[in-house]
């Protein structure tokens, strides 16, 4: 048996032409010449298949490093393997892939240069935003965004040593003492800051105060207004918060006047919810009056009964919120069980539908008779492989047929 670029011999050895010769690569014993040669250009095309790989790497530009160690592997590997195939041609293909090697880690090392001048700016506009951030004007400064600012400042800081690329330590020295020095500068103020609030927090008080008064004030007229109340509560969320248990003492106040309000809103909550009640026991009943409907025995009749239906439900108008989906499940069930008979009669009667039906039926008879006949060479050639594959194949083939066969109907 033999190709362009190999052979095997009686004894099922195999040899690879090259370079005007040929060299022993194995055997494959108990095979045909055909499968032992195969399987020797399977090893060549995996060697192929990594050339072509390690090519359309460099064509990326990936990292040089990694793409050396790979082209000195398969150089390597190429040396004499245990393959048959075009070998020449794929060592040439390796031996080119050497200058363009080369070009990539010139072109890293140029990157590396240009990362360590960006991580340098990135430094140098980190310890400048922060200098921006100490410098403000303590009364104009937005201390805790401006604290956040400073934190996302250091992480970034972190982030560029830890990623970024690599800068000298005699340039990296001087910027992170101008940003530690301003990160410094900005805590001094903010303590500075914050030791003089007990003025604000008194304010912020006081206003606390007049809102709970405000909110006793609508509970003792017997209001149910609940948009009133939300909108101190608003007011409330807004005026800021001092330390201590008096904050504490004023919220119980603040909450208890709108225990007050909520509780006179429920009561005229349940003459509403006697209206729902009756809303609900109509709309229960006019579901089980159209329960019957039946689109399979007249899908017009059963379309136009839901028309209705839908109608009369809009109209009753609302029922107790904890009863709204059940009662609208109800309703969607019948809908959807229409709407399911309507699909169904389209796919039926869909001439499209039921070309691609019978397309697909007399592909699969004509593709079980087919598998029919090659079961019946395997077991006379007694080929139990082949007999199995053939039995699995024709199975999944009536199996498909008859699923095909039932959704047309």
């Amino acid at each position: 048996m033999t190709n362009k670029y190999g052979r095997v011999d009686s004894e099922n050895y195999v040899y690879v032409f090259e370079l005007g010769s040929e060299r022993k690569v194995g055997q494959y014993p108990n095979v045909s010449p055909d499968e032992a040669l195969a399987f020797f250009e399977r090893k060549f095309a995996d060697l192929e298949a990594q050339v072509r790989i390690l090519e359309q790497r460099i064509a990326n530009n990936v990292d040089a490093a990694n793409i050396v160690k790979q082209h000195q592997k398969l150089t390597t590997d190429l040396v004499e393997p245990a393959a048959v195939g075009d070998l020449n041609s794929l060592r040439s293909r390796v031996a080119a892939l050497a200058p363009k090697i080369a070009e990539l880690g010139i072109k890293r090392q140029a990157a590396n240069r240009e990362a360590s001048a960006k991580a340098l700016e990135s430094r140098i506009a980190i310890a400048v935003a922060a200098e921006e951030i100490a410098n403000q004007d303590a009364a104009k400064t937005q201390w805790k965004q401006s604290a956040e600012k400073m934190t996302a400042l250091f992480t970034q800081w972190q982030e560029i040593q830890k990623s970024g690329g690599r800068v000298n330590k005699s340039d990296a020295d001087p910027i992170w003492k101008r940003f530690s020095l301003a990160r410094s500068r900005f805590e001094t103020d903010k303590r500075a800051y914050f030791a003089s609030l007990d003025a604000t927090n008194k304010a912020v008080r006081a206003k606390k105060n007049a809102i709970v008064e405000e909110a006793e004030k609508l509970a003792a007229s017997g209001s149910d207004s609940v948009v009133e109340y939300r909108k101190l509560l608003d007011q409330w969320k807004t005026s800021g918060r001092t330390p201590g248990k008096s904050d504490d003492a004023l919220w119980a106040r603040f909450k208890a006047a709108g225990d007050t309000i909520h509780s006179k809103r429920q009561e005229t909550a349940v003459v509403e919810n006697g209206e729902q009640s009756a809303n609900l026991e109509a709309k229960l009943a006019l579901l089980a009056q159209y329960s019957s409907i039946d689109p399979k025995s007249n899908l017009a009749q059963a379309k136009q009964s839901l028309l209705e239906l839908q109608k009369k439900f809009e109209k009753i108008g609302r029922v107790p919120k904890d009863k709204i989906r059940s009662v609208e499940d109800k309703l969607r069930a019948i809908e959807s069980k229409v709407r399911e008979a309507e699909q169904d009669h389209w796919r039926k009667t869909d001439p499209a539908s039921i070309e691609r039906s019978n397309s697909m039926v007399a592909q699969l008879e004509e593709g079980i008779a087919k598998l029919e006949a090659e079961l019946e060479a395997a077991k006379k050639s007694g080929n139990e492989k082949s007999i199995k594959q053939a039995t699995e194949a024709l199975e999944a083939r009536k199996s498909w047929l008859a699923a095909v066969v039932a959704a047309s109907k």
